[in-house]
């Protein structure tokens, strides 16, 4: 009996290769809506300090490094920009996978970014036996690679320094449906935490990247709660974000350029660890999950 084609398929949010494609990249994020052109303007110029979001050839090399602890084909997909979600199926489909395990590299659950992916991933999906992983927030090795990175990035602050975990911020009437991204975010702080031996009184959170549209987003800003620390006293803060796994534009220019300008205009220094990128423990906690799904390295392969 011959082998079920199987493969993996690594989901991201997408990001544009240049400045000149943001007014593009922004209507596929917003699914046509008109976007203000102040903000247009604003991403263009984060974009233009940052010089380009490496978001694509980082997931891109994510996924070579998957395949290669796991003994199988993965394929990557945008939701946002190319590759499209669409057309890495299309390539899946060409070969004739007939089963996928789907991941999200967003390791926390909400409707109003997973649950897009599922939906989007479904709908191109058609007769492919598509598994689609929910969340992973709290996956042993992925609390590993974070706090790997942690502590190098504490050894170069201090251990006096306060930690102040983040994650990108959400509309509020998400969190109000019951949606469980808030409390996966915030276990995933603990976790990290506890795994580096951080007292509460070392550590806090807050939601970063609060959209530009109208309507509340889930807090405490970052700005908010560095004022916070500041009255307390604290004069060092190591940020790390812990709902991306790769640098793009909410790494590269929220926390490298942005918070760090507001740090030291209020006297707070401000760095942060490296993040995951191709971290070792990274790619086992993909394909621990992968594995866990059927897919273990070497048991079905196209």
């Amino acid at each position: 009996m011959s082998a079920i084609r199987t493969a993996v398929l690594l989901l991201a949010h997408g990001t544009p290769d240049h400045v000149s494609e943001i007014p593009e990249y922004l209507r596929n994020v917003t699914g046509g809506r008109p976007i203000p052109e102040s903000v247009v303007e604003e991403l263009k110029h984060r974009y233009g300090l940052i010089g380009r979001s490496p978001l694509t050839s980082i997931t891109l090399r994510q996924g070579e490094l998957l395949s290669a602890a796991l003994g199988i084909p993965v394929y990557v997909g945008m939701r946002n920009w190319k590759p499209y979600i669409a057309d890495a199926i299309q390539q899946m489909r060409a070969v004739s996978v007939e089963r996928a395990v789907a991941i999200c590299l967003a390791p926390q659950n909400s409707r109003t970014s997973v649950g897009l992916y599922r939906a989007a991933a479904y709908k191109e999906a058609g007769g492919m036996a598509l598994d689609f992983i929910e969340s992973w927030h709290d996956h042993p090795a992925l609390i590993a690679a974070f706090a790997e990175r942690l502590e190098a990035a504490r050894t170069k602050a201090g251990q006096d320094a306060m930690v102040l975990f983040t994650a990108h911020s959400v509309p509020a009437r998400t969190i109000e449906d019951g949606d469980p991204y808030e409390d996966q975010c915030r276990e995933t702080a603990t976790l990290v935490a506890r795994n580096v031996g951080l007292p509460d009184s070392k550590w806090t959170f807050a939601f970063q990247s609060q959209g530009m549209s109208g309507g509340p987003w889930i807090g405490p800003t970052v700005e908010d709660t560095l004022c916070r620390l500041k009255d307390q006293g604290v004069s060092c803060v190591v940020i790390q974000p812990v709902g991306f796994v790769c640098d793009h534009v909410e790494v590269l220019y929220d926390i490298d350029i942005a918070f760090r300008e507001y740090g030291t205009k209020i006297h707070v220094d401000i760095s942060r660890p490296e993040s995951l990128n191709d971290s070792p423990k990274l790619t086992e906690a993909l394909a621990d999950l992968i594995g866990a799904r059927g897919l273990a390295p070497g048991s079905m392969a196209l």
